[in-house]
């Protein structure tokens, strides 16, 4: 199945599909698994989505009826209780459970709002992630992890300034995502998880997927080259270091690669 990773890989930005994506990753983890009813489902919801919004076009109102759908109706919401659950990352899974992290329960929020052709966004917030629904003018932020909680300026403020006290940095840090930002910050979090818990292994084969799926992304090489050579594998790490060389301006990281394949030179 690496055909979908270097799918994702070559295909435009603005062409990728938020949930069918997350589903192709998390049935990499589910061979077997027929994603034919989890397609179904997220039809289910989009149909229930456009039957209770009806003409509405204010992000409040798609908001609310966001809310109502995915938690009220389908029983969506954040797994609190048991939040290092690699489960939370894997979309089959959250789908499964209704329970998930904010950046997997993010993307089905998103994707759905975007079938029915409204405004959506994954927000990037200091240690969390929100949905930004509707234009410029008056778009609503609501916090799928909160059963889809309307976050207002007050709110959002005190969730960015706890993780930076300075007002302006903090507010420099909130944005909206771009498609494959998203998908890798999901696999950052399963990768994180498991280097964590001791499984090495399975966090190189996370940080693989997401240079496949994003070779243009310098940090994941970077990570994978570091595993590699936790594994011995140097021929391999210094494949993976001469790939940023060859991605990345960034001059700090260049010189932590250089500095890195000569110490491997000198042993």
């Amino acid at each position: 199945m690496d055909h979908d990773l270097i799918h994702l890989g070559l295909v435009e930005e603005d062409d990728i599909v938020l949930d069918d994506a997350a589903l192709s990753l998390a049935r990499l983890d589910h061979a077997d698994t027929d994603l034919a009813p989890y397609d179904d489902l997220l039809e289910a919801i989009g149909a229930r989505l456009a039957a209770f919004a009806g003409p509405t076009t204010t992000a409040q109102d798609q908001a609310a009826a966001l809310a109502a759908v995915f938690a009220d109706e389908f029983g969506f919401a954040g797994d609190a209780e048991t939040y290092d659950d690699p489960a939370n990352a894997d979309l089959i899974q959250v789908i499964d459970r209704r329970r998930g992290l904010p950046i997997s329960l993010a993307i089905l929020y998103v994707a759905a709002a975007r079938r029915l052709g409204w405004s959506a966004h994954v927000l990037d917030v200091p240690g969390h992630v929100l949905v930004l629904v509707g234009e410029e003018v008056a778009p609503v932020i609501i916090d799928p992890f909160r059963r889809g909680m309307t976050v207002d300026r007050d709110q959002l403020a005190t969730m960015v300034t706890a993780m930076d006290p300075e007002p302006r940095a903090a507010v420099r840090h909130v944005a909206a995502m771009p498609n494959r930002a998203v998908l890798l910050r999901l696999l950052l979090n399963q990768a994180t998880r498991a280097e964590q818990s001791g499984k090495g292994r399975r966090a190189l084969d996370l940080y693989t997927r997401m240079t496949i799926m994003a070779p243009g992304y310098g940090h994941a090489w970077w990570e994978r080259a570091r595993l590699e050579l936790v594994d011995g594998e140097v021929a391999a790490a210094r494949k993976s270091l001469a790939s940023i060389l060859e991605i990345t301006r960034d001059a700090s990281l260049r010189e932590r690669v250089l500095a890195t394949l000569d110490a491997l030179d000198a042993g």
